[in-house]
């Protein structure tokens, strides 16, 4: 990985909002995501807005939870969180999901944005660089059988 981002995208024969539904719905995350990681929600379910602090209880090899703060918010078109943990000692990495109406459905573009993340450095030089894209691809299968039935 050479740049500090990585982006794939496909097209959902969904609309807009119902995708945006979807990624806005933090309780929902668990079901949709490619990577097997998310495991829930710390809190009560509520919708995303700009400013949203949300905690996720995930596991990769060990159980472990994020704090996740909406940084980029505009009604079914964008949203991104950015991710940290240990107190903000870790992470920094965004993911953003953004949304194009077509004629076929929605072009769904989803982005692992290190530009920020205190160990960005290490992860684009890491394998987890290539598993993170196979995962999103993933993401965005279970995103369009969730939605497109």
């Amino acid at each position: 990985m050479t740049s500090d981002a990585i982006t794939v995208q496909r097209t959902i024969k969904a609309a807009p909002a119902q995708i945006f539904a979807l990624l806005a719905d933090a309780a929902k995350h668990s079901q949709f995501d490619g990577s097997g990681s998310v495991r829930g929600t710390r809190q009560d379910s509520q919708p995303l807005s700009l400013g949203t602090t949300f905690g996720m209880s995930m596991h990769m090899g060990i159980p472990y939870s994020t704090s996740n703060t909406v940084v980029e918010f505009e009604p079914d078109r964008r949203i991104a969180w950015k991710t940290t943990g240990l107190k903000g000692l870790i992470g920094g990495r965004v993911w953003r999901y953004e949304l194009e109406p077509t004629t076929d459905g929605t072009i769904v573009r989803e982005t692992w944005d290190l530009s920020q993340d205190k160990q960005g450095f290490l992860l684009k030089r890491s394998k987890m660089a290539g598993k993170t894209k196979n995962d999103m691809n993933k993401t965005l299968d279970r995103i369009a059988q969730t939605l497109e039935g």
